[in-house]
């Protein structure tokens, strides 16, 4: 990649040597670690489940990338922490990104430019000729979704549906953008729903920046859950969200789909003066103690029919006394047989993990970057950015959680393995990528390469492990939420309440 003619640096002597540097180094790449979210792909699948979506309305005349190249070469260019369609241009003769996208690194075609690019977000557009269909797009949210299901090697028994909203600020005329007063300004309010035992991506859909009413989340919920359960008859299924996704209307869809729900509820006066004896229980606790410090969190529930609701609710409540205050919380459950406490401290607080699901996809992925005038070419973006997403999540549990790892956030397996600088060379018979010898994470890639079914060297001629992706649990049916949650159970101060 090297070109003459190109300056030399001069640095600060080293015991009284002169520190020279220049850009002859050959063919190097600083995205080696690419060639792991290729075999991520082969294991996913959804590139190919995204681009099948799609038909590809181009005059082949003129196509010098098939449009399979040109996704692969967005997502792993996104992937990698490069978010932006100008980034092809610097990337295109890379030699990490173009083997990751199945070219030979160095004799190989280059990849798409930025201009190709551009035309490729641009062209996803209702407006234009080269746009997609509505179906299109309800096809690759389709794809998403076939890719978490085909995630499992085995249907699993229980899974939980995290689902929540965040804002994606707009700037100028983006088409749909609104004015949310939560937020304070103009946005997208894009959804997510992550499976919340796992972290992995069942899908993530643009909306306008409005607050999604109960009538809106039951359509979504009304083609996700059959569509889910005609993949796995027998699974048992958790929706878990906060308090705007408690509507009646969601209320009333779990309860005829048999789907399990703990969601957060809005306080109003008929909650508080129902939960008023147990925060008097509570604040007379707090006064008797000697540490000020410690905090009194008491528990109890009762049966509650809102006006709007068809019929009566568990509502769990938690009250918490500290030097802080006082606190009340309430959460609505059709889950009978669990305990309070757990209700809340472990069902419903477990949804803070969703937190991180979403700082991966936003903040370490840029998925946010919707700055094309048109919803449907935002959409498509935000599309791109979910199967980032899915290849990073399968490289970390798939390949480097398997061989001892600990769940990290993205932007550092984006560090320590992703941006690790390579030689390449090419030969008539094979293409050879040299890592640094002191690289801190090369004890870890021989493993990781195993994990996601490729051998090494000193395995040829080896089967490569089975690996599985698949977090079912063996246990009993019935209404009792997936036992993993129960190591995070809370120690509370004080005793549970039951009134009726």
């Amino acid at each position: 990649m090297g070109q003459n003619n190109h300056p030399v640096l001069s640095f600060a002597r080293i015991s009284g040597k002169k520190i020279e540097a220049d850009f002859e180094g050959g063919d190097v790449t600083s995205d080696g670690g690419a060639l792991f979210l290729r075999e991520a792909e082969k294991k996913a699948g959804v590139i190919g489940r995204l681009c099948s979506a799609i038909r590809d309305r181009r005059d082949p005349r003129y196509v010098d990338h098939t449009l399979e190249d040109l996704v692969s070469q967005r997502v792993f260019q996104i992937a990698c922490g490069y978010e932006d369609a100008n980034d092809s241009n610097t990337l295109r003769r890379d030699p990490g990104i173009k083997a990751a996208c199945g070219k030979l690194p160095i004799t190989g075609q280059d990849l798409a430019g930025q201009s190709t690019m551009t035309r490729l977000g641009n062209g996803i557009s209702h407006r234009t000729k080269q746009g997609i269909s509505r179906r299109e797009s309800y096809e690759m949210a389709k794809g998403v979704v076939d890719t978490f299901i085909a995630s499992y090697e085995e249907a699993p028994e229980q899974i939980i549906l995290d689902i929540d909203d965040t804002d994606d600020p707009t700037h100028g005329e983006q088409q749909q953008t609104t004015f949310n007063g939560y937020y304070g300004e103009h946005c997208y309010l894009p959804l997510h729903i992550y499976e919340g035992q796992t972290g992995k991506l069942i899908l993530a859909l643009l909306r306008p920046g409005q607050r999604p009413t109960g009538k809106q989340i039951r359509s979504i919920l009304k083609r996700l859950v059959p569509y889910l359960k005609a993949a796995w008859p027998e699974v048992e299924i958790f929706l878990r969200a906060d308090s705007h996704f408690s509507a009646p209307e969601v209320h009333r869809f779990c309860n005829e789909a048999g789907v399990y729900f703990v969601l957060g509820q809005g306080s109003n006066p008929v909650l508080k003066a129902k939960a008023a004896p147990l925060l008097g229980t509570a604040q007379a606790l707090f006064a008797k103690q000697e540490d000020s410090s410690q905090t009194i969190r008491l528990f109890t529930q009762f049966d509650y029919q809102a006006d709007s609701w068809d019929i009566p609710l568990r509502v769990v409540v938690k009250v918490e006394v500290s030097s802080k205050g006082k606190n009340l919380r309430f959460v609505v459950t059709n889950l009978q047989s669990s305990p309070p406490s757990f209700i809340y401290s472990v069902a419903y607080c477990g949804r803070g993990r969703m937190e991180g699901y979403i700082k991966n996809h936003k903040t370490f992925l840029h998925s946010d970057r919707t700055s094309c005038t048109d919803f449907h070419a935002n959409h498509f973006r935000l599309f791109l950015h979910s199967a980032a997403y899915v290849l990073l999540h399968t490289l970390s549990v798939d390949g480097l959680q398997k061989i001892g790892w600990q769940p990290v956030q993205f932007n550092t397996l984006q560090n320590r393995i992703l941006k690790v600088g390579a030689k390449v060379q090419e030969w008539k018979t094979k293409v050879q990528f040299h890592f640094p010898t002191s690289f801190p994470s090369n004890g870890s890639l021989p493993g990781c390469c195993i994990s996601l079914g490729r051998l090494i060297h000193n395995h040829k001629g080896a089967d490569a492990p089975k690996t599985s992706s698949s977090s079912s649990q063996s246990k009993a049916k019935g209404d009792v939420w997936p036992i993993r949650f129960k190591s995070s159970r809370q120690k509370d101060i004080g005793k549970e309440n039951r009134s009726p």
